[in-house]
């Protein structure tokens, strides 16, 4: 085991930043040196921006989006297409999907996929709500935007026969996003002509 060359309060910001998305133990470390090296311009502010998310981030009562107030951003925007449901796995989807600026609809957030293995039941996800939101009389069309995974797959076949009954327009993105790929990993071209060439599912 390598031995500590700093006290335990910047070991443990290492280790904190150790465990984000992208950052082994040799990144976590240059990131942590950074952000000490500038620590009035950027691990300051960092920290207070942190501290401030960490009391007002709420989870929308209504998409499942993650903002500052509830109901969130997204869904207080007059702006949006109120007849197209466009449902994701996870947030960083929708926040994928805004990037590429291919679609201008709402957003349900699932909060996972089914998994057999995993044990993700339909209970555990956020399907009841899409439902009832799919039921809507201004809704007209629902679209599927969920990763090319068999899970994925499962999920939206799931959710088809759920909202079968109220004989909505049901889509998915269309095969440009490559079979085990996931949203947040692909270039906002390919997202938006995915969304452009969507099929019925």
């Amino acid at each position: 085991m390598p031995q500590a060359v700093a006290g335990p309060e910047i070991e443990r910001l290492i280790q904190l930043l150790g465990r984000m998305p992208g950052l082994g133990p040799r990144s976590a470390r240059r990131a942590a040196l950074q952000l000490i090296k500038k620590r009035e311009t950027l691990l300051a502010p960092l920290a207070e921006a942190m501290r401030i998310a960490c009391e007002r981030i709420v989870v929308c009562g209504n998409c499942g989006n993650v903002d500052t107030s509830d109901p969130c951003t997204v869904c207080q925007d007059p702006g949006r297409d109120p007849t197209t449901l466009v449902v994701v796995e996870d947030v960083s989807d929708l926040w994928a999907l805004e990037r590429s600026g291919a679609v201008r609809a709402r957003y349900h957030v699932l909060g996972g996929v089914l998994s057999a293995l995993d044990g993700v039941r339909p209970d555990h996800l956020n399907i009841a709500r899409l439902v009832e939101r799919a039921a809507d009389p201004v809704v007209s069309e629902v679209i599927l935007a969920l990763n090319a995974t068999v899970d994925g797959q499962t999920t939206a076949h799931y959710i088809t026969e759920a909202i079968r009954h109220l004989d909505r327009k049901v889509t998915r993105l269309a095969h440009g996003v490559p079979v085990g790929g996931e949203l947040d990993y692909l270039d906002e071209g390919t997202l938006s002509a995915a969304i452009r060439s969507r099929t019925a599912f």
